[in-house]
């Protein structure tokens, strides 16, 4: 494989070694050999090892010394972390939203609701899509929100939790249904300047999400099918 010299090719390796990650191509624990990735994809040394510092940023992996750097493991203590942070910035992402609702101004997220749905709903996406489509919906918040501090917080734990979302997809896509319960039951609490609804349907979802990844994660095999 060969990239095209881009502005950050850092940013390009650390995107498709990331995808490789998020996707279960590349296991937990699994050593990223820096040699190989510079030969697989023609790039110099040097940006290979910053696309490894960004990946580590974004804890999809961990560097260590002597040793080099492997794929971040999936451990119930580390989803449990993730989510309880990620859920706390949701509901100030949230928040901020149904503080700033009025009119149509906000109507495109309902239209990206109905995206999801229909993703969601279509048995030929993947769940690549379905993941992707749910980040879109983030992006649009956090454009509006425009708070540059909680937006680089959010982007960079994107990755880690987009694999833990593939990897519930994958191993439970009968599970998809809460999903949706949850884009909607959301998007009602936003529009009704229901903070403290807003809050519920969060924490709801993601105590979910915690406790189906620790059943997939309780099965190893499971983890093994989602690559």
């Amino acid at each position: 494989m060969r990239f095209q010299q881009p502005e950050s090719l850092s940013e390009q390796i650390a995107q498709h070694l990331g995808r490789l990650i998020i996707t279960g191509q590349m296991q937990p624990k699994e050593r990223i050999q820096e040699l190989k990735v510079v030969a697989d994809l023609d790039v110099s040394r040097g940006s290979v090892r910053e696309a490894l510092l960004l990946l580590e940023r974004r804890h999809l992996i961990e560097i260590f010394p002597r040793k080099g750097a492997v794929v971040s493991d999936l451990t119930p203590e580390n989803i449990a972390a993730l989510y309880d942070v990620y859920a706390t910035l949701l509901v100030m992402l949230a928040s901020k939203i149904a503080s700033l609702w009025e009119g149509t101004r906000l109507m495109p997220l309902l239209d990206q609701i109905q995206k999801i749905n229909t993703i969601t709903l279509d048995q030929d996406s993947t769940a690549e899509a379905i993941v992707e489509s749910g980040f879109e919906l983030m992006q649009m918040c956090l454009e509006i929100v425009d708070n540059p501090y909680l937006e680089e917080v959010l982007i960079n734990l994107r990755p880690a939790v987009s694999r833990t979302y593939y990897l519930a997809i994958r191993s439970h896509r009968d599970e998809l249904v809460q999903s949706l319960k949850f884009y909607n039951g959301l998007f009602k609490a936003v529009e009704d300047r229901d903070m403290a609804g807003i809050k519920l349907v969060i924490e709801s979802f993601s105590e979910h999400q915690k406790e189906l990844l620790l059943k997939v994660l309780a099965d190893g095999s499971a983890v093994a099918e989602a690559g």
